[in-house]
């Protein structure tokens, strides 16, 4: 027989005991070294067998233990001063609060997952993981910061192998009450519901639970309530499964049922009303359609004001390299759930055109309602321009509106506790989450080389313990018996050099490269004098059967009795794990066809905890290569034939590893130290540090997108939204013209027949405008580089100013310096320009001569 529920009975807690609850409420202890000691303590075993989850241990610990521990004084004291650090945490000011009124009062951050903690299983990988690390930074700068995302009542998978080596995926069943969440509830108590409206007059209806990340609230939107009818009870049942139609059923509940919950939250609680909403990638698009809606019921805006509006206050994040990966709906099927939404549908579906007329693009959508949009490295923002062009016709890339914003990772989450206390993130400039500018961890300078490799070995070691234990546990799950696993126990050495490679397993991040040459890898891992081990871990998504192949080859290939004591595919591969992996490798490897990694944040957790990055140059290990800190994979990007890259590149990496990185490890002085390995080590930990931060990274969101956007939004919604219907009826005025601006001509005098260095260059334009006026635009300069085809390279633009006007033409003129040797060439052309536009090419029109 099966249950029909399963909840958890816990003992009740002793009052001296009951400051419990508001500690595990709060998931700070998930990067608070002292509340973890504190739940160890409850009872040590019990907590090992918990994994860690103070919920689940508070729910099974004894009556008994809790009536003990009620009467032990020590233990009351260190829960009381565990509570006095959680409220000073929540109610110190911190960075945010030196910002002043220009910052937005409130900001909603919306995503499809949440990596906080593995307790919380709310992610499938990269992106889930980031935006955990968002709202902790967040939380620790003081940024108001609020949340949203669905709550999955299966969450991703949990990974299992079969006898051959295939992943097999398993759901468990979350049971809410037994999660570190609350309910959102009325004033009367009864639960907050959202409602969204389906086709066919049917609704879906949602829960909101809350979960407080430090200072953070994260609303979970849940659709398996009473409620709802069978088949919307299932909309939220496990991250990115299901159909079209089940998908957009989630993304509709994700932007508008949570722009929704926002909205009762706020009233609620009394938090601010967000100024800013900042959308994580495509998939919580429809937060902008609802906002539109909301403006247009509550305020009498027609379509394009309240998109004014909207777009004023919106941030658009991409973490997509490529075009496959962008969420891609049929037009019919949108029309089909949007028809009586309130919103027109001869202006919603122009938001997510693209080529093919067919398909309502996501990605377009984000870019088309954010006024401010980034990628998520320096290399990914150039991509994404290039991926994006076609929006922005007549502009080059490097004009495209898109910037970048470099992810980074949260240091308390990652980083080992050891390394902390022995100063490896201090720095002699103060605290690194409260300065502003660079900042260098010099106080792993003061720390003796010997100390610092006998700590490095010590996590090393800690990892190997870890291994032998998963993969005893994999050998037994995979059907061997307690006779057949005794190897188990040797496999790793806590002295050789261990690489760690662990992320998910789409095709491009090519998990099997290391595969190439099966014989040369055995030879690696078997040398008798100098070593490798490779750990390895990843998912692949339940549908992509090509995924599963390259696990499949990998674990084949592990489980050669040859060399299975030197190498280990690890199932299971969650936050839990990773956090060994980080601690304990020297090498993080990284092997994606380059440019597709958007960032790749993983090797950012090693880099904190003095792992040495061994990476093709893509995401942020190409901005932040500095040849100290690592070691760059030689790319043969022009190489078309997509096997004879592989060989290139693996060559390479195996090159690497017996030319440099080997002799470099084993290399010792006579202390038995590797100095010029440990040297590598403490420059990565002071310089790579504190760039990959989280704190860095949401600094530069406050400082580059959320004040400006909240100036936009505030200058919008200003006496009643004139300013947006002003805006909108400009544009329309401006877009209804443009097709008739014209560069009729352009003269340039003062150079001579031969300039030199240091001359100038007059020039001359004649713009024609009709309908138009010489404040609805700006007329650049742009000039720089020629090549032989006349294109023009490393642009520089300046304005150019107006002369005079004669009817509907208009003289503007600048002066070009001559600062540069060799082909010089210019240009002029005409853009838009208002006061309210974030960026000139943000209209998409250009005139150009």
């Amino acid at each position: 027989m099966r249950a029909l529920r399963r909840f958890t009975v816990r003992a009740a807690l002793p009052e001296p005991l009951l400051p419990l609850s508001q500690l595990v409420m709060n998931l700070r202890w998930s990067w608070h070294a002292e509340s973890r000691d504190l739940f160890e303590a409850l009872d040590p075993d019990l907590w090992r067998r918990c994994g860690g989850d103070p919920v689940k241990a508070l729910g099974e610990v004894s009556a008994e233990r809790l009536a003990t521990l009620a009467k032990d004084r020590r233990f009351v004291r260190r829960l009381t001063d565990a509570v006095d650090d959680l409220e000073e945490y929540l109610a110190t000011p911190r960075w945010y609060q030196s910002l002043g009124n220009e910052a937005p009062r409130s900001i909603a951050y919306f995503s499809a997952e949440f990596g906080i903690t593995e307790v919380l299983p709310q992610y499938s990988g990269g992106l889930g993981i980031l935006a955990g690390d968002h709202l902790k930074a967040a939380s620790d700068l003081g940024v108001p910061l609020i949340g949203v995302g669905l709550l999955y009542r299966a969450g991703y998978f949990s990974q299992g192998l079969s006898a051959d080596g295939w992943q097999l995926e398993h759901y468990p069943s979350l049971d809410p009450h037994g999660l570190p969440i609350k309910l959102l509830r009325q004033a009367d108590g009864s639960a907050v519901v959202i409602t969204v409206p389906l086709p066919e007059g049917r609704t879906l209806h949602a829960h909101v639970w809350r979960a407080q990340v430090g200072r953070v609230s994260l609303l979970l939107l849940d659709s398996d309530i009473e409620e709802n009818s069978p088949a919307e009870r299932l909309v939220t049942d496990r991250l990115y499964g299901g159909d079209e139609d089940h998908r957009l059923r989630q993304e509709m509940l994700l932007g508008i049922g949570g722009v929704r919950a926002v909205r009762a939250h706020c009233s609620l609680t009394g938090t601010p009303q967000p100024e800013v909403f900042h959308a994580n990638e495509g998939h919580a698009g429809f937060q902008g359609v609802e906002r539109i809606r909301e403006l247009s019921e509550a305020h009498g805006l027609g379509f394009a004001e309240a998109l004014q509006a909207v777009r004023a206050g919106t941030v658009f994040t991409t973490h997509t390299p490529v075009p496959a990966g962008i969420d891609r709906f049929p037009k019919a099927l949108i029309e089909r759930y949007f028809t009586g939404f309130g919103v027109p549908m001869d202006q919603l579906l122009p938001l997510g055109a693209e080529d093919d007329p067919a398909k309502f693009n996501m990605a377009h959508m984000g870019l088309r309602l954010g006024q401010r949009a980034n990628g998520v490295s320096q290399l990914h923002g150039h991509v994404s321009r290039g991926m994006f062009n076609d929006l922005w016709p007549g502009f080059d890339e490097g004009d495209v509106p898109i910037g970048s914003i470099t992810n980074g990772v949260h240091a308390p989450t990652w980083t080992a506790r050891e390394l902390v206390e022995m100063g490896t993130q201090t720095s002699s400039q103060g605290d690194p989450v409260e300065v502003d500018g660079e900042v260098h961890f010099d106080g792993v300078d003061r720390i003796p080389a010997a100390e610092l490799w006998g700590t490095r070995r010590m996590l090393r070691a800690r990892l190997v313990e870890e291994v032998r234990r998963r993969v005893r546990e994999t050998a037994l799950s995979r059907g061997a018996t307690e006779a057949e696993v005794g190897w188990t126990d040797n496999v790793f050495d806590p002295d050789v050099l261990t690489i760690g490679f662990a992320r998910r397993v789409p095709s491009y991040k090519r998990l099997t490269l290391m595969l190439r040459d099966p014989e040369r890898l055995k030879a690696l891992l078997l040398d008798p004098e100098r070593p490798v081990q490779l750990v390895i871990a990843g998912k692949s998504h339940p549908a992509d059967d090509g995924g599963k192949k390259l696990i499949q080859q990998m674990v084949a290939f592990a489980d050669d009795p040859e060399i299975r004591h030197r190498i280990a595919f690890l199932p299971g591969y969650d936050i839990g794990m990773a956090r060994y992996l980080y601690w304990g490798c020297d090498v993080w490897l990284n092997n994606p066809l380059r440019p597709l990694e958007a960032c790749g944040t993983s090797g950012m957790k090693a880099a904190l905890n003095g792992g040495l990055n061994l990476s093709i140059r893509d995401g942020w290990w190409d901005e932040w290569f500095d040849g100290q800190n690592g070691w760059a994979i030689p790319t043969a990007d022009g190489v078309a034939d997509p096997d004879r890259r592989d060989e290139v590149e693996a060559r390479a990496i195996y090159d690497l590893l017996e030319t440099q990185v080997l002799p470099r490890f084993y290399e010792t002085d006579h202390d038995g130290i590797p100095a010029r390995w440990v040297e590598m080590v403490r420059h990565t930990l002071r310089e790579t540090g504190p760039r990959v931060l989280a704190t860095r990274m949401v600094r530069d969101y406050v400082r580059d997108l959320y004040v400006p956007a909240a100036g936009s939004a505030r200058t919008m919604a200003a006496e009643g939204y004139a300013p947006a219907r002003t805006e909108a009826s400009w544009r329309a005025h401006l877009l209804a013209n443009w097709n008739d601006v014209r560069v009729a001509h352009v003269e340039a005098t003062g150079a001579g027949d031969t300039p030199e260095i240091g001359s100038t260059l007059a020039l001359r334009a004649e713009v024609e405008l009709p309908g138009l006026q010489p404040d609805d635009v700006e007329v650049q300069a742009a000039y720089g580089r020629v090549d032989d085809a006349d294109g023009l390279h490393e642009v520089t633009t300046v304005p150019m100013s107006h002369e005079h006007t004669d009817g509907s033409r208009h003289w503007f003129t600048a002066t070009l310096p001559l600062e540069r040797t060799g082909a010089f060439g210019y240009t002029v052309r005409v853009l838009p320009h208002s006061e309210h536009l974030a960026d000139p090419a943000e209209l998409g029109v250009v005139s150009t001569a």
